[in-house]
C-alpha cells in the first residue's frame, strides 16, 4: 500500500462527497432510525461502490498509458463540470420531512440503509473520481483505501450528527473546490497523454 495514493484518494473523495447527494440521504436515514446501523449500512454500501469503482479503474489500467491517461482527464474533466454546475445551482437540497423514529431492528434499518445508498452512488462523482485514480496510479489497493475512509468519513459525521451537518456546510464553495480539484487532476492527465504522445 502506498501512503501517498491513500492521501490523494482521501483528500479528493472528501470534498466530493460533503455536498453530495448520498449525505443528505444518509441525514434522512439518520432521522428515521438510530445511527449506528445506518452508518453499518451506508458504509457497507460504499465498501461494495468503492471495489466496483477500484475495479473498473484497475481494468482501464490495461490499456496502454496514453489512452489511459486521455479517459483519465475525461472522468475528472466531467466531474469538474458537474460539481462547477452544482454550485451555481447553489444550497437549495429537498430534504424529506423529518418523521419520527421507527422501531426498527438493526438488521433492517442497516439492510435499509444499505439499499438506499447503494442505489444513490451509482454513476456518482465519487465512483468518476475512484476509478480515475485506480486508473491513473494502478495502486487498487491504496485508493480503495483512501477513498473508502473518505467515504465513511461522511457517513460517520452524517449519521452521528444528524441534521446539524447540514445546516453549517456551506455547499455552494464545497461544491467549487471540489470542481477546483478535478480540473487539477484533468489537466495534470492531460499533460501526462501529451508527454506519451510525444515521447
Amino acid at each position: 500500500m502506498v501512503l501517498s495514493v491513500v492521501l490523494a484518494a482521501f483528500v479528493l473523495i472528501l470534498p466530493v462527497e460533503l455536498p453530495d447527494k448520498t449525505l443528505f440521504a444518509t441525514l434522512v436515514l439518520a432521522t428515521r432510525f438510530p445511527p449506528l446501523p445506518v452508518f453499518v449500512g451506508v458504509g457497507l454500501a460504499f465498501g461494495l461502490q468503492v471495489a466496483i469503482a477500484v475495479t473498473a479503474g484497475s481494468l482501464l489500467s490495461l490499456l496502454p498509458e496514453a489512452v489511459v491517461s486521455a479517459v483519465v482527464a475525461v472522468l475528472f474533466l466531467t466531474g469538474a463540470v458537474l460539481l462547477w454546475r452544482e454550485s451555481r445551482k447553489g444550497g437549495d437540497e429537498d430534504e424529506a420531512t423529518a418523521q419520527a423514529r421507527e422501531q426498527t431492528s438493526f438488521v433492517r434499518a442497516a439492510a435499509i440503509s444499505f439499499g438506499v445508498l447503494f442505489a444513490a452512488e451509482w454513476g456518482d462523482l465519487s465512483q468518476l473520481a475512484t476509478a480515475g485514480l485506480a486508473a491513473r496510479y494502478e495502486e487498487p489497493l491504496s485508493v480503495f483505501v483512501g477513498a473508502w475512509a473518505a467515504l465513511l468519513v461522511i457517513s460517520g459525521l452524517a449519521a452521528f450528527l444528524g441534521r446539524k451537518l447540514a445546516d453549517r456546510l456551506p455547499v455552494t464553495l464545497l461544491h467549487r473546490v471540489a470542481a477546483g480539484l478535478f480540473l487539477v487532476f484533468a489537466v495534470v492527465a492531460v499533460v501526462e497523454t501529451v508527454r506519451t504522445l510525444t515521447g
